[in-house]
């Protein structure tokens, strides 16, 4: 069995906690300056950051059947979370009517058309020296801001936005990245995150939208030739807070440790959590901003449960299209959960 590295698990679980508080943050960010300055500074690093990672997984493409390994576990979990989602939204939002569109990602599942699209990518960017390759990944990525039509058809706009950062983490060590991990760089990397949150307070009208990658720059502002350098500042923020909080992420077994292997569960899973307590009379309930730390404990607990191997024994079909997990669970139900138990004290 291949060795995990728990380093890497807990960086996970992190950043998919803070996903889910991302998203149930969203509709509260015009309630308070504080709390759309948190959103903002998750939103800086959360999703760079689990790209990153990604893209230093991302091995083995030049093998044979590697395209359809990774149409397997990327593509067809996308259309069948296309259909249940449109059908989902159709009944939360009482919809006049039922169309299922392939090429327009709901909501979160973008993310895994991209992932598809950067791991074909690096069939041709990894060939190139690693500075020509990012480099020249960024001026695509610079350029495109000036195509109105790329953006959310296809999940376009986010990637070739988020591509460089992608690249970066195919070129970058496992080691280099623990290197972070130095008690003076975590001091450092923890004041320049909370600078960056004060920042984002004392500047709220900083467009949010910079950060979420899927907008061209007439959607975002009038499109100039300063355009181009704002999203080149915006990834120079996103670089320093990503690495900043990968040096902030322990290198020992916890707890949550064994929970970082099911990030893609708890994503395509939470979605259904978060629009149904969007549009229900909880939503209301979080009117002032010290009731938000409730929301942090909610999210961590979302998270758990997401990641629980009983939500995966009953979802791994539709994600992973196996029954195996399923067939586990009900043979030895009781050591799955003492193996769970035991994996997650020590």
């Amino acid at each position: 069995m291949r060795h995990r590295d728990t380093y890497f698990d807990n960086a996970k679980f992190i950043l998919i906690a803070f996903v889910v508080f991302g998203h149930l943050l969203n509709s509260y960010i015009y309630e308070s300056e504080i709390i759309q300055a948190l959103y903002k500074t998750i939103y800086s690093f959360h999703m760079p950051a689990f790209i990153l990672v990604s893209g230093l997984f991302a091995k083995g493409f030049y093998e044979k059947g590697y395209i359809l390994k990774i149409t397997k576990k990327l593509i067809l979990p996308y259309i069948i979370f296309q259909v249940i989602y449109t059908v989902y939204y159709y009944y939360l939002y009482q919809r006049s009517s039922l169309s299922v569109d392939l090429l327009d990602p709901q909501w979160s599942l973008w993310f895994l058309i991209s992932l598809f699209c950067w791991n074909i990518m690096l069939l041709g960017f990894a060939k190139l020296p690693p500075s020509i390759g990012i480099i020249l990944s960024i001026i695509i990525a610079l350029l495109v801001g000036y195509i109105d039509s790329i953006s959310n058809y296809l999940s376009l706009s986010r990637t070739f936005v988020f591509f460089p950062l992608f690249l970066i983490g195919y070129h970058i060590s496992k080691e280099n990245l623990k290197k972070l991990t130095k008690p003076s760089i975590r001091m450092t990397s923890f004041l320049i995150m909370l600078f960056v949150f004060i920042g984002f307070y004392v500047y709220p009208d900083i467009n949010y939208k910079w950060l979420l990658g899927s907008k061209p720059y007439s959607e975002l502002e009038e499109a100039t030739i300063i355009s181009m350098f704002k999203r080149l500042g915006f990834y120079g923020l996103s670089l320093i807070m990503v690495f900043g909080f990968l040096s902030l992420i322990p290198r020992g077994k916890y707890f949550f440790t064994n929970w970082g292997k099911q990030t893609l569960y708890v994503y395509l899973l939470h979605g259904f959590f978060i629009k149904f307590f969007r549009e229900s009379e909880f939503h209301n309930y979080f009117n002032n901003t010290e009731y938000f730390i409730i929301l942090v404990a909610i999210s961590f607990v979302l998270t758990i449960i997401l990641s629980s191997n009983l939500v995966g024994s009953f979802a791994q079909p539709m994600i992973e299209l196996k029954l195996s997990r399923f067939k586990q669970f009900r043979q030895h139900p009781k050591a799955e959960r003492t193996k769970q138990h035991e994996s997650t004290t020590h």
